[in-house]
């Protein structure tokens, strides 16, 4: 390598870990204010001199943190498997099955990802009131069960990329289309299911504006209700927050930890252009 590719190879390794740290960096902050004192959380030291675990202890002490975290993996997992379904149900449909009007439709559908979520939240709203379901868990769960225009587009892309060899097979052994679909193409679209499963989990997880506008009890509010409603009883209180907030980071690291080599493949996979 020439001095000028070691330059640019430095340059680059530069840039990333940069990047790298300035993502990490509150993290590791929050990490190290979970075990400080509150009169040393200021302190710009990282390692704490004597780190206070008690901290943990105090945010179920404070908070039904336990019920909330319950909450919100049955929320996330309800939300996750319909869009998992339906989006891929819809982007089969979009992909291999010929109709009037699909690409037309396709191109309307994919449209509303132009429309900013806030200008939503009121129409939503209303229509969870005309059902008598604010302020109970199927307002959280209903409205992103049926699937998205983003997850429909993923699938989409990704269906497009499978073998035509594989549906023709498939017809020829006498498959239905919703046999090719369930039996054939799903298991091959592997990949694309995890990369959606893995962002509609977190989206859910980490979603605060619409469990804020719906929900008003504790015992069927999500984490990220409670780490507010903590904040604004427990101000002063901040290394217990940001134990509050390590507690809920905790299991997005374990999903991408365990999920990190097929979120990786399926990014990589997911046919974003077609063919």
């Amino acid at each position: 390598m020439n001095r000028r590719g070691l330059v640019r190879a430095a340059a680059l390794y530069a840039a990333l870990i940069a990047m790298g740290w300035c993502a990490l960096f509150p993290i590791l902050w929050a990490l190290s204010g979970s075990l400080k004192k509150e009169s040393e959380v200021t302190s710009p030291a990282l390692i704490p001199a004597d780190p206070q675990w008690s901290n943990y202890g105090e945010v179920f002490e404070l908070m039904p943190f336990g019920r909330m975290f319950v909450n919100t993996v049955v929320y996330a997992a309800c939300v996750t498997a319909g869009q998992v379904f339906f989006c891929s149900l819809a982007g089969y449909a979009f992909a291999r099955l010929r109709f009037p009007g699909r690409d037309v439709l396709f191109v309307a559908y994919l449209a509303t990802l132009m429309v900013p979520l806030t200008v939503t939240v009121i129409p939503q709203f209303v229509l969870m009131r005309v059902f008598g379901w604010t302020d109970t868990p199927w307002a959280l769960i209903l409205p992103g069960l049926f699937g998205s225009a983003f997850g429909t587009y993923l699938m989409r892309q990704f269906f497009r990329t499978l073998p035509a060899e594989l549906e023709e097979a498939a017809i020829l052994d006498g498959c239905s289309p919703w046999q090719i679909y369930w039996r054939v193409l799903l298991p091959n679209a592997r990949p694309a299911v995890m990369v959606l499963g893995v962002l509609t989990w977190v989206g859910v997880w980490n979603d605060f504006l619409w469990p804020l506008v719906m929900i008003q009890r504790q015992d069927i509010s999500t984490v990220t209700l409670g780490l507010v409603w903590m904040q604004g009883q427990y101000v002063s209180k901040w290394p217990v927050l940001m134990a509050a907030s390590m507690l809920i980071l905790l299991p997005m690291l374990i999903v991408y930890a365990f999920a990190q080599k097929a979120f990786t493949r399926g990014i990589a996979v997911s046919g974003f252009g077609g063919r």
